[in-house]
């Protein structure tokens, strides 16, 4: 068997009403998706996160060291990929095109196979996960305050048992927004927020002093990418576990935040990071250091389901008689593209949602829906 044809597609649709987290605002969504094609007619379906016409043109790039190989040898490809991008690419959107087509050799492998993704990764320690919702971003409002809170008690009401608020406005706004926001759902429901690497050392220390009594799951993003010191220092001060990760690419950059001792816990974007394979390293990695990984999820239910197989696979560190509830991100604000593209649609029951059974990621991408969102195909 042999890779007989890629094909790169950019879906876009504008959003009927705007939202804005600390840094821009969102008007549309623009994604990047990967068909690859074998010459037996199986085929595979990948994404990557982050700017969607870049990314399809590192996958052009790529492409003529893929075409005519062996999709089984996911790993020998992976490399070759990465040879090819490290001179000028070690991280940042390359590596996103290369995760797209990762990903996409892992649905063929388990299709080939009759396996779910996760099986073939090693096995599955989970049958299901809890999923958070993402949202309370901001926009505009008469009453951001009231928005807000009526937005998360939709959340509880949904059956959420957890919730990631957007924070960065500034700290005395924020710490009057999680404490609405905490005050409407209660004591039961998990509460975390992100910052989107909005504020200096001083300002995400003072926000995570003032907001520590409100039970905060994790401040995730707190300060810059760029500076590991401050990741290290807050850490340092406040009872509130430290999230980051986002950012990151490759295991050499998660093993940068790791010796660093910058986080709680590792948020590698499959999509963005190098794929499922790369994850899979990223988490031995962790293990080693005893951190947690909660995967930053955001895209299409291609991306989404990839992540579930990922934490599926991880194994429960330290192990014990009742693991702790493992969670994956569900971005709750307006997504025609990811509610229509794939099949099954994504389901959760009782604050849980199943790890995929059927085999490769266990969906179907709808192809009239690529084209009714496409621009143009790649190739």
């Amino acid at each position: 068997m042999k890779i007989a044809k890629i094909e790169a597609f950019v879906l876009s649709n504008q959003l009927k009403e705007t939202f804005s987290f600390s840094q821009w605002t969102y008007s549309e969504r623009r994604i990047c998706i990967v068909k690859i094609t074998t010459d037996e007619g199986l085929c595979g379906w990948g994404e990557g996160y982050g700017p969607a016409d870049l990314i399809k043109t590192g996958i052009k790039l790529v492409t003529p060291l893929l075409i005519g190989e062996n999709p089984l040898e996911n790993e020998t490809l992976w490399h070759k990929m990465y040879r090819k991008t490290l001179d000028f690419a070690r991280r940042g959107v390359l590596a996103a095109s290369i995760s797209a087509i990762d990903v996409a050799l892992w649905d063929i492998k388990g299709k080939v196979f009759n396996q779910p993704v996760s099986v073939l990764m090693g096995g599955q320690h989970r049958k299901w996960v809890i999923p958070y919702a993402t949202g309370l971003y901001f926009s505009e409002s008469d009453n951001l305050t009231v928005k807000l809170v009526d937005e998360a008690r939709s959340y509880v009401d949904q059956g959420f048992k957890a919730i990631k608020m957007k924070v960065g406005l500034s700290v005395t706004q924020d710490i009057a927004l999680v404490k609405a926001v905490r005050k409407a759902i209660g004591n039961d429901i998990e509460l975390m927020v992100d910052s989107n690497h909005a504020y200096s050392l001083r300002e995400a220390t003072a926000l995570a002093k003032a907001i520590e009594q409100y039970d905060i799951g994790w401040f995730e993003e707190p300060v810059s990418p760029e500076y590991y010191h401050q990741y290290r220092e807050l850490r340092s001060k406040t009872t509130i576990p430290i999230a980051g990760g986002e950012c990151e690419y490759l295991r050499y950059g998660f093993q940068t935040l790791l010796e660093n001792n910058c986080v709680d816990i590792l948020q590698v974007d499959i999509c963005g990071a190098g794929g499922l394979s790369e994850a899979k390293r990223i988490c031995t990695l962790a293990n080693t250091r005893g951190i947690e990984i909660i995967p930053h999820v955001w895209g299409t239910g291609i991306a989404f389901h990839a992540a579930l197989h990922f934490i599926a696979n991880q194994e429960p560190i330290p192990g014990r008689l009742h693991p702790p509830d493992m969670y994956i991100e569900y971005d709750r604000t307006e997504n025609e593209i990811r509610e229509s593209l794939t099949v099954p649609s994504i389901q959760m029951k009782n604050g849980c949602i199943d790890i995929p059974q059927s085999p490769g990621l266990g969906i179907t991408v709808d192809e009239e829906v690529v084209r009714n969102f496409s621009s143009e195909i790649l190739i």
